[in-house]
């Protein structure tokens, strides 16, 4: 038998109490890593996300399972424990669970746990190393801390739509959130190395922490460049589409049978580029020859680049542009973008066994580390369904006990 690959995280087990998408893809990152990490989920019902759907998981004979597949999405490697936990026996059972584990992840409202006695200072006193990592949507402090935040509404007020869409006065100009919940997926990367971090530094010291995370703060943050150009200019940036405030050629373009993108990042890139369309002289003019000049004058460029991509195929483009080193692509879509064999060569896309569906298909965490790989090879979890496990592996519940609480409505 080959020894098991060991696991980055195969000494930390996290308590989860959160829900939706931020927290569940902090928790799932943790669990790849080799966390043990236990979902607490409402009796009969559970997260929310697994009745957002359809879609559903396809069982062996194509029919859909109960298993939404945006619950599947951020659910990977957990065990699922039910528990009331508005009732105080749910909260007491909680309380036992917190000295087994080494983190509490929670997004409950500011304020909302601290009557369950399950705040951060409540649970301190029973593990004082404990880190503790909070997600809302405004942080634990300041004039909007006790108002609900979705990614929806922090992609508006953080700054992100203002940058994202087409510009004012082109068709289909305006404001423009990400076709994915970015927000909460970059507040769930972030929670991930705060966690991590304060692990560490827990090892050292000993002393636990408690980590506030909010999605407002992580949208100004990875504003980057733009929010940089801003204080740095005092110039509120605008909208441009699919170009780059700062580069051109750096944007879509439409060929004969679909769209690509040049991504021509300097100017033997851009003068490559030219050459290969056989516009040479576009290279040449004066106006063109560097890259500030040639923001200067899109609006005379970019058209003269529309006309000379315009008469040739996606494939025929991408192929003399990378035989010449300028960065294309092509605009997939999904089933191209399972289909490429890159994606198919790093392994993106993983069957794990379901009791339910048989199998189900999910995409790989892209952390590749050599020595202790991310990896799960559990599915997301049903409802529950490690619910008497955990209880008498960690708490030393008898059947019997776990029965009278099923039946009290607590589990």
């Amino acid at each position: 038998m080959p020894h098991p690959m060991p696991k980055a995280l195969g000494h930390i087990r996290v308590l989860d109490l959160s829900r939706v998408l931020a927290g569940p893809w902090c928790s799932q990152n943790l669990a790849d890593l080799g966390a043990d990490v236990i979902k607490i989920e409402r009796p009969g019902a559970g997260d929310d996300t697994r009745a957002w759907g359809p879609p559903y998981a396809p069982d062996a004979a194509g029919k859909p399972t109960s298993e939404a597949a945006y619950y599947l999405a951020a659910n990977r490697g957990k065990r699922s424990v039910t528990v009331d936990i508005a009732s105080p026996q749910g909260q007491a059972l909680l309380r036992e669970l917190v000295p087994h584990c080494d983190v509490v992840l929670e997004n409950f409202k500011v304020g909302h746990l601290a009557r369950y006695g399950l705040d951060y200072a409540s649970l301190k006193a029973l593990k004082p190393d404990l880190v503790y990592c909070s997600i809302t949507g405004f942080g634990q402090d300041g004039p909007y801390a006790h108002r609900a935040g979705y990614d929806f509404l922090i992609q508006g007020m953080g700054g992100l739509m203002s940058v994202t869409g087409e510009r004012d006065g082109l068709p289909g100009g305006g404001p423009q959130k990400v076709g994915v919940a970015l927000t909460d997926l970059m507040t769930g990367m972030y929670a991930t190395v705060a966690v991590l971090a304060a692990l560490t530094h827990r090892d050292r010291s000993g002393e636990g922490q408690h980590i506030d995370m909010s999605l407002l703060d992580t949208q100004v943050a990875m504003l980057a460049n733009v929010g940089s150009n801003y204080l740095n200019s005092g110039q509120r940036p605008q909208r441009w589409g699919n170009a780059h405030a700062n580069i051109v050629p750096y944007q879509t373009f439409a060929c004969l049978d679909g769209h690509i993108i040049v991504a021509a990042g300097n100017d033997s890139q851009y003068r490559k580029f030219v050459e290969a369309g056989g516009r040479p002289e576009l290279a040449q003019d004066a106006r063109f020859a560097t890259n500030p000049l040639r923001v200067r004058h899109r609006e005379v460029l970019v058209p003269l680049l529309d006309q000379m991509v315009a008469g040739r195929t996606r494939a025929d483009w991408i192929a003399l542009l990378e035989q010449q080193g300028v960065p294309c692509g092509p605009i997939n879509n999904l089933d191209e973008v399972f289909d490429n064999p890159q994606v198919r060569a790093r392994g993106m896309e993983v069957a794990l066994d379901h009791p339910l569906a048989g199998q189900v298909k999910l995409v790989r965490n892209p952390m590749k580390l050599s020595a202790t790989p991310a990896t799960s090879g559990l599915a997301p979890p049903l409802l529950g369904q490690h619910t008497d496990a955990v209880l008498a592996e960690l708490l030393g519940k008898t059947p019997e006990e776990i029965a009278a609480l099923r039946a009290q409505g607590i589990l």
